[in-house]
């Protein structure tokens, strides 16, 4: 962030005063937008550049008519830069605090009744732990019991981190930050209410992670679901092929085709074994089905193959793996059609786990190949435990996607997408109540159509198909709750996902 900052400065010419103010005001319009019953509002300082934020969102508040108290905590000469300019800016008197004994006075306790706290006291540069009075001052914040909203991240957080934060931390039931996210607001769950990014001046050519890392958001994919042409027709929006089902497992197979219809694909054919079939086509009407030869055990025979690839000519895309079970003979097919089939392939499932312990038969070289799994399917992939992925799922994902030249895309709370090259992708859409068999079928054909209708667009496809996924996820949650949801819910759950993403990519501001 210091870089991007610098760059904006001294590349671009946008003046350190101007992305301060820029920031306050965001942080204003942020409280005036979210807390709009909040007309005491009390905002604490340090003496950098977070106070800084703090001291000009603190004239804008006074200047909307708000009631507004500015609790300093540092001595008014400690204040350098940009702060001390802003400081000398604002209209009100702050209380200043040197000293646990202020801080604990009559002065602070009747200031800090009030209907908002903002917490203005370290920002993105500070590394924990944090000690004396801002430990102090954290910890009457977290006292109170009213809503705080974290300027750029909740004071004593390090936000660098991509896991769980330890120490001294400011509670946050809203963060409002500043260009880009830091891996902290990401992967730390600094607060269970809204994050918002702001731009506050950086042009896009400044802003450059260095970490390989990027945030899903609407305005990415935003294009890929625009109105389509009045004159358009099945045709154009691809036609893909999904194999699998087996005895006892029609679901998984139809819920992948009907997913692929709700995302838009112009045509699903799904082809499973002979005696499944009638069960996936009672499903759906709208699907197309095969029968495929079957084994003894009801799954998808070898016999199959040039039926298969047959079926396959034609095709924008396809997906196998949902509900094809493990059989050893299916599983031959699989790692057979992999091999061989040279379209746009979406694998998933048992068709992942037809792999464990032969993953140097995968290889995505020369085409397009993207694997869905979740971790336990990674975990088998890679002959490691699930522990072992969960401990390090960016490196995990990173390292199988340089090695077989594929994309991943790791299931699981902050789904990640990566490239062949190590550039990531995090999804922050997805609820627990997700957590329930089928939904990565959804995924898989949701993945699969996406493709299909946007073949020159690939990785934001993949990125559209998993941040709807679980934003559908998140429409269905108001209705049916976390414990009840079956993973049919998210196909009810699309087309309110679809009309929120198409806003989203409009808005000023990016939030989760």
């Amino acid at each position: 962030m210091r870089a991007i900052d610098r760059a904006t400065s001294e590349r671009f010419g946008v003046p350190s005063l101007t992305l301060m103010e820029n920031a306050g005001s965001a942080v204003a319009s942020h409280v005036l937008a979210h807390y709009p019953a909040a007309h005491k509002i009390v905002i604490f300082c340090g003496k950098g550049n977070n106070g800084g934020d703090g001291f000009v969102a603190a004239r804008h508040l006074h200047q909307e008519g708000r009631t507004v108290q500015v609790i300093l905590l540092a001595d008014r000469v400690d204040l350098r830069g940009d702060a001390a300019a802003m400081f000398e800016k604002l209209p009100i008197s702050p209380i200043v605090v040197h000293s646990s004994e202020d801080l604990n006075g009559e002065q602070v306790r009747l200031a800090v009744l009030a209907d908002l706290y903002i917490d203005a006291i370290l920002g993105t540069g500070f590394k924990p732990p944090v000690s004396g009075l801002y430990a102090e001052a954290i910890a009457l914040l977290n006292a109170g019991k009213v809503p705080v909203v974290a300027v750029d991240i909740p004071s004593g957080a390090d936000a660098d981190a991509m896991g769980p934060q330890l120490g001294t931390i400011a509670r946050a039931d809203s963060i409002i930050t500043f260009t880009a996210p830091r891996p902290a607001h990401v992967f730390s769950s600094l607060t269970k209410g809204r994050i918002c990014v702001a731009g506050i001046g950086s042009p896009p050519e400044a802003i450059v992670s260095s970490l390989q890392l990027n945030v899903i958001t609407a305005r990415d994919f935003g294009p890929l679901i625009r109105p389509r042409p009045a004159d358009s027709n099945k045709g154009s929006y691809g036609h893909l092929l999904v194999v699998g089902g087996s005895r006892g497992k029609a679901g998984s197979v139809a819920m992948a085709g009907m997913a692929a219809l709700r995302s838009g694909a112009g045509l699903a054919t799904v082809a499973t074994a002979e005696s499944v079939l009638p069960t996936v086509a009672g499903f759906h009407p709208e699907l197309m089905t095969e029968p495929l030869a079957e084994s003894g055990e009801g799954t998808i025979s070898a016999k199959a193959t040039e039926r298969i690839e047959t079926l396959i000519k034609g095709k924008s895309v396809f997906a196998i793996g949902p509900g094809i079970s493990q059989f050893a003979e299916t599983s031959e097919l699989i790692r057979i059609l992999v091999i061989k089939v040279s379209i746009p392939m979406v694998l998933d499932a048992d068709g992942l786990n037809a792999f464990a312990g032969r993953t140097d038969e995968l290889s995505g070289k020369g085409r397009l190949l993207v694997i869905t799994p979740h971790p336990g399917e990674m975990a088998r992939l890679v002959g490691c435990s699930v522990s072992d992925v969960q401990k390090d799922r960016l490196g995990v994902a990173r390292k199988f996607a340089r090695e077989h030249d594929l994309i991943v895309v790791l299931k699981g709370h902050r789904t990640l997408v990566v490239e062949p090259n190590g550039e990531a992708w995090v999804n922050t859409t997805g609820n627990p109540g997700m957590s329930t068999g089928g939904t990565g079928d959804i995924l898989t054909g949701m993945v699969a159509a996406f493709i299909a209708q946007n073949p020159k667009d690939a990785l934001l496809a993949v990125c559209a198909a998993v941040h709807l996924h679980g934003l559908a996820g998140d429409v269905m949650l108001d209705s049916v709750g976390e414990h009840s949801m079956v993973a049919t819910d998210l196909l009810r759950g699309l087309p309110e996902a679809f009309r929120r993403s198409q806003r989203g990519a409009c808005e000023k501001l990016v939030c989760w």
